[in-house]
């Protein structure tokens, strides 16, 4: 059995064609680093391909398969909880699709470890805008969500929708998973506002953002409109004390 101090939470609704793609890649990182991956019933041959690649690296994968399809919110506080019950100190999450770069993910833990944050995002919007391939309007409506997100909640982060990112588990031990409220891309902000409110630092390394390849993107309206309302609720619980 392999053992690591590192482990990425990676959720998976049919990404079949990516996780075949994504795993052989992770596995030959230089860190040794465990996979969680999180699947909400994937109608396809997502969990196969899981499965068969983790029979090939004995420790180092896992599978959490869901009955329905729950949102990414509540998929990434399952692999949390999964990695806090066991020994990792670093916990990261990343998208299945290829649009975040593994060769990225040692250089987020290490930045941990090295104190430059106890949250390293891995950031589109660090050192201006580093995305390639989003048409112009995906572009116009993630970087006017990371305007508007700032503006009304303060977070100190470019990126605050980021989705690459390695935690210290203190941080996740602190923060109260389960009263997370947000299921859409505004988990994501949800997140760094509560560690940053927690008293944590929060830090940002540039990366190059690709779009997927294969697949389909999983942004809606409604996980829109989510992320509107969602981050002056999250104000209005801290003014009053209830976050």
């Amino acid at each position: 059995m392999s053992t690591s101090d590192t482990i990425v939470v990676i959720p998976t609704y049919e990404e079949a064609e990516n996780v075949s793609r994504l795993i052989p890649r992770m596995m030959k990182l230089p860190r040794a680093v465990h996979l969680l991956f999180v699947d909400d019933n994937s109608p396809d041959d997502t969990r196969r391909i899981i499965r068969e690649e983790a029979a090939k690296y004995p420790g180092r994968i896992h599978l959490l398969e869901r009955e329905y399809k729950q949102g990414l919110g509540s998929a990434y506080v399952a692999g949390f909880q999964f990695a806090l019950a066991r020994n990792y100190r670093f916990i990261c999450e990343m998208d299945a699709d290829l649009s975040h770069d593994p060769d990225d993910v040692p250089r987020l833990v290490e930045a941990v470890e090295s104190g430059l944050g106890d949250v390293v995002i891995g950031s589109r919007y660090h050192n201006g805008i580093s995305i390639i391939n989003w048409p112009l309007s995906r572009l116009i409506l993630s970087y006017s969500a990371n305007v508007y997100a700032r503006w009304v909640t303060g977070l100190p982060v470019q990126d605050t929708t980021a989705g690459f990112k390695c935690f210290h588990r203190c941080v996740l031990e602190a923060i109260s998973l389960e009263r997370i409220k947000s299921n859409g891309y505004s988990f994501q902000i949800e997140l760094h506002y509560r560690a940053w409110k927690a008293g944590f630092k929060v830090s940002e390394l540039s990366i190059i953002f690709r779009d997927r390849a294969f697949g389909q993107s999983k942004i809606s309206k409604s996980i829109i409109f989510e992320a509107v309302w969602m981050v002056w609720a999250l104000k209005l619980r801290h003014l009053i004390n209830r976050l």
